[in-house]
């Protein structure tokens, strides 16, 4: 797995390129959607589009994470290169919220976390019945982010027991993870700690006025708000190692949850930290219009270079993986798409 491991050496610069990146990314987003469904700049065509051209609504996830950014800087590129296009980046609360929207008609193309997107094909998990999403391609992976203040008493998360923990937002793939590890260690989400089912940047607030002890992240690297986490509060907070939890998720869910590393460059820590990794998808409704799938998946590829300056976590998006997306079945177009891309 390539790991991210560069970071900037003076803190001014690094901020300077996060706020170059957030600008190159709301060029392409539109606002977060409300709840009858429409969007603030415009209503997507809720159900995939077809190749003559119209407006198309990106689910994303919360405004300081890594989908956020990439699907703004994807609904740039349509706009740029697919003739007749435009596209809207929707903040959302990210994978569950995501797949559900697309089923309804809400979203046209979304980002999901795999194991979530693998429970709605199969009818388990968040979803109560088999869900009709297909995949675009495998993208770059999520690590997931265990981060707790210093001050808490957490080394582990057994030791969240009692504690007011952040799972993610409602609906989220972060979410799920959380339930997941929390169990793994023995304890029950819904009864062993006081969890707080927060977005990114609630969760940053809680951390730093110390109205939450701990919270989960699933990320791309690096990721914005863990960014701001980690320079405000350094030295008050701190990652968990999760190598203790991955063989009990293995055991439960299967190979799609990998060991990976948090290396210490990437948010400026002490030392590296094990961490399990999860792969992300580009997901859309089962139907969507083969040729409209074949050039979104070329425009990810042939404008990588692009997206990877909006956030680095793109560099990981690679034709060796991107058909692994099973059991999430590929879009016919874009199976023919990534062919003649060269990918495995």
């Amino acid at each position: 797995m390539t790991r991210f491991t560069h970071r900037s050496t003076r803190l001014p610069l690094r901020i300077a390129v996060a706020l170059l990146a957030g600008v190159l990314a709301l060029a392409g987003c539109g606002g977060k959607r409300n709840d009858s469904g429409s969007d603030d700049a415009g209503g997507g065509s809720g159900g995939g589009g077809k190749s003559s051209g119209g407006r198309l609504t990106i689910a994303t996830g919360n405004t300081t994470g890594v989908y956020y950014q990439l699907g703004g800087g994807l609904a740039r590129l349509i706009g740029q290169d697919l003739d007749g296009y435009k596209a809207t980046a929707s903040e959302t609360g990210a994978s569950v919220q995501n797949i559900q929207g697309i089923v309804a008609g809400t979203y046209d193309v979304a980002f999901s976390l795999a194991d979530t997107a693998d429970d709605a094909v199969e009818g388990k998990g968040a979803f109560k019945s088999k869900q009709p999403i297909e995949a675009l391609t495998r993208l770059y992976p999520n690590y997931t982010h265990v981060l707790v203040r210093t001050g808490s008493g957490i080394d582990s998360i057994a030791d969240m027991k009692g504690k007011r923990i952040s799972t993610g937002s409602p609906n989220s793939g972060t979410e799920v993870i959380a339930q997941r590890l929390l169990r793994a260690a023995g304890l029950d989400p819904a009864k062993d700690v006081k969890a707080q089912r927060l977005g990114l940047p609630e969760t940053q607030d809680g951390m730093k006025d110390g109205t939450v002890d701990g919270m989960f992240w699933s990320g791309g690297l690096p990721t914005g708000g863990i960014t701001d986490l980690t320079t405000s509060l350094r030295g008050k907070v701190k990652f968990l190692d999760l190598s203790a939890e991955l063989p009990k998720l293995r055991e439960e869910y299967g190979e799609i949850y990998e060991p990976g590393t948090l290396a210490k460059a990437t948010y400026d820590q002490p030392a590296d930290v094990p961490t399990i990794v999860v792969p992300n998808v580009l997901v859309v409704k089962k139907g969507f219009d083969p040729e409209l799938a074949g050039k979104l998946v070329k425009l990810v590829f042939d404008r990588k270079a692009e997206l990877a300056k909006v956030n680095p976590a793109a560099n990981d998006i690679s034709l060796d993986t991107a058909r692994k997306t099973d059991p999430i079945p590929l879009n016919s177009g874009a199976d023919k798409a990534l062919s003649d891309l060269g990918a495995k």
